[in-house]
């Protein structure tokens, strides 16, 4: 698979691989024995790059891709984050730098390796100004326990206070099709001060793969039963944006997801999308958008038409912690 560059020298595969959603977020965690296969599988296809977090399960998805990568080491390249705790099932922000050296510590043991090779904060800790965690991740760097770092839904302030303390490699935040947001918040800064881009949920949580319709039934222990762009009401409004991508993939003789995946990496040369998924045949489809290509007036048609689509619904209930954390 094409190589791509995230900050000044981090080359991954030009898809990664969003590994949540195997232990978390999705309903009942998947069967482990499947997963490691899914994950080895995606190594076979050209994948390098793999992300992780301790809050995922928690732990239990940092152990996962551990066990399913270990005959890899020095070959990929795993990503994982710090600060956010979970006590008692519920998520707290803490990005105290005792507690994000612990972390580092942890995961270095539940990876199994010597160092991590791109550690992220997964969200800004509001008790903890962003300088003191710049400053910690320099030191972690220079202890050998890191090799990068990077910020994880922030907004173009924060990354440049960090930036400025200790480089960023990447950034990671929600972008697709369906939430275009970041192009203006941060991109300039990105591309300014030659920070990588790695969007998740880049198939919009599954909706841009044109299954979801507005019958669509998520258990209770499934992220996208609280979130309101998944409500029947809107599911339907924006079947609109569902009906341009499968136009474009039908024209181009692929299936919607590797046309929402291949128009996500088009963007920019230094975006790496990491979508996720528990199905070998979607991660084979998914990863088959690395041979998409589309031109530039395709690119711009599709922007154009983009332009003139309102999405229908917020992709976190409004007021929750989740929409707090956001952008910060």
């Amino acid at each position: 698979m094409e190589k791509r560059i995230l900050g000044k020298n981090l080359e991954v595969s030009k898809l990664g691989l969003g590994c949540m959603g195997m232990t978390a977020g999705y309903g009942a965690a998947a069967d482990h024995d499947e997963s490691v296969k899914l994950i080895r599988r995606a190594v076979e296809l050209g994948v390098t790059f793999f992300d992780t977090a301790e809050c995922y399960g928690p732990y239990e998805n940092e152990k996962l891709v551990a066990e399913a990568l270990a005959p890899y080491k020095g070959n990929v390249q795993i990503a994982t984050k710090c600060g956010i705790q979970v006590v008692d099932g519920k998520q707290l922000l803490d990005a105290r730098p005792e507690v994000i050296e612990n972390s580092a510590e942890m995961s270095l043991k539940r990876l199994g390796v010597e160092v991590i090779d791109l550690y992220y904060l997964h969200r800004v800790d509001p008790k903890t100004p962003i300088e003191a965690v710049a400053e910690t991740m320099k030191e972690l760097i220079k202890k050998g326990k890191i090799l990068r770092w990077g910020l994880s839904e922030v907004g173009a302030d924060t990354i440049r206070k960090a930036h400025a303390i200790c480089p960023l490699t990447a950034v990671q935040s929600e972008y697709s099709m369906m939430w275009r947001q970041p192009e203006v918040t941060i991109f300039p800064t990105l591309e300014e001060l030659n920070i990588g881009f790695v969007p998740f949920s880049p198939l919009g949580k599954g909706f841009l793969t044109a299954k979801i319709k507005k019958d669509a039934n998520f258990e209770k222990s499934d992220f996208r039963s609280i979130v309101p762009r998944f409500t029947a009401e809107n599911i339907e409004a924006n079947q609109v944006l569902v009906e341009l991508i499968e136009k474009t993939a039908a024209d181009k003789e692929v299936t919607p997801a590797q046309i929402a995946l291949a128009w996500v990496s088009a963007q920019k040369p230094w975006i790496v999308p990491i979508p996720g998924t528990r199905k070998l045949s979607r991660l084979e489809e998914n990863l088959g958008a690395a041979e998409v290509r589309l031109t530039i007036d395709e690119i711009n048609q599709l922007n154009g038409a983009l332009d003139k689509i309102k999405i229908a619904g917020e992709r976190y209930p409004a007021g929750s912690d989740f929409a707090k954390r956001a952008g910060n």
